[in-house]
């Protein structure tokens, strides 16, 4: 069933790191006890099948695996099924498999459009950092068309990229490696500018809100994802790479934002937590 108007739409975004592992560590726990409506995953790495028997026949379930089998794949579980959903990014030499899903969703009348993403990690001075900006030229296109086709729009998931000095504990030491280089970091400007205030560099924005920092203000992080070597969890050497995008309109019906951050490093399931926003509709 549609979650109820008097219930705020509570939707959580989390890349599992594989998520057959996830469910082994823990993570089908967490959900049991969340109240989720709309579960994005990012970095599925199973089968469709794989999804229904760990999350259950309850749930609906979009699934776009990438090209590369056990590679990537993003996911949407709902309690209510998506009216249509669409997976195709960028232009049609380019391979989006697996990294971008949208489908609209029908609440109680309103429908809410959610688009769960894996943007690639790169590395810089490599091909690998060319197909990153090819997905995030492609997402520069899309993002305009979805504000269009639904001025209630989100975008959820793991972008890795973090937009701000505030966003990563260890900024200094990572100016220079893909995640916080100032060309990719130029996206995000351009994504949560504001439409009304042309940036000499990028022209006028697009004017998404980013949740997470809208909520938490001008303070470091909070963070949602840690490295799985050293101390990193443990001292919340941290980035903040796992968003919320929204558009205006939707971004005003917020009324909780949480990552729901292990309280030990041997009580984690995925390398990232995920992120829970409830939309009051």
């Amino acid at each position: 069933m549609p979650p109820s108007s008097s219930k705020p739409l509570r939707i959580a975004s989390v890349n599992t790191n594989g998520v057959r592992a996830a469910y082994r560590k823990g993570m089908g726990d967490w959900l049991a006890r969340r109240d989720v409506d709309i579960l994005a995953i990012q970095e599925v790495r199973a089968s469709t099948d794989d999804l229904v028997g760990l999350l259950g026949e309850e749930w609906n379930i979009l699934h776009d695996p990438a090209t590369a089998k056990g590679r990537a794949g993003v996911a949407l579980a709902s309690r209510s099924k998506a009216a249509i959903h669409r997976v195709e990014l960028g232009p049609d030499d380019f391979d989006s498999a697996g990294r971008w899903l949208e489908a609209d969703f029908d609440v109680d009348g309103t429908i809410v459009t959610v688009v769960s993403t894996y943007v690639n990690s790169g590395e810089a001075d490599t091909p690998k950092q060319v197909e990153k900006y090819k997905f995030l030229d492609a997402m520069l296109e899309r993002l305009p068309e979805l504000a269009e086709h639904n001025e209630r729009a989100l975008i959820v998931g793991d972008l890795n990229v973090g937009h701000r000095t505030l966003d990563i504990k260890n900024w200094r030491g990572n100016v220079k490696r893909a995640g916080f280089l100032p060309e990719e970091r130029a996206y995000f400007d351009k994504f949560v500018g504001a439409e009304d205030e042309a940036d000499y560099n990028n022209g006028a924005g697009l004017g998404w809100i980013d949740i997470g920092r809208k909520v938490a203000g001008e303070v470091e992080g909070p963070y949602t994802w840690w490295s799985q070597r050293g101390q990193a969890f443990d001292n919340d050497t941290g980035w903040r790479i796992d968003y919320h995008l929204a558009t205006p309109k939707l971004a005003a019906s917020v009324v909780n934002y949480t990552i729901d951050r292990a309280a030990a490093y041997d009580e984690r399931w995925s390398d990232h937590a995920p992120v829970v926003v409830d939309y009051a509709l």
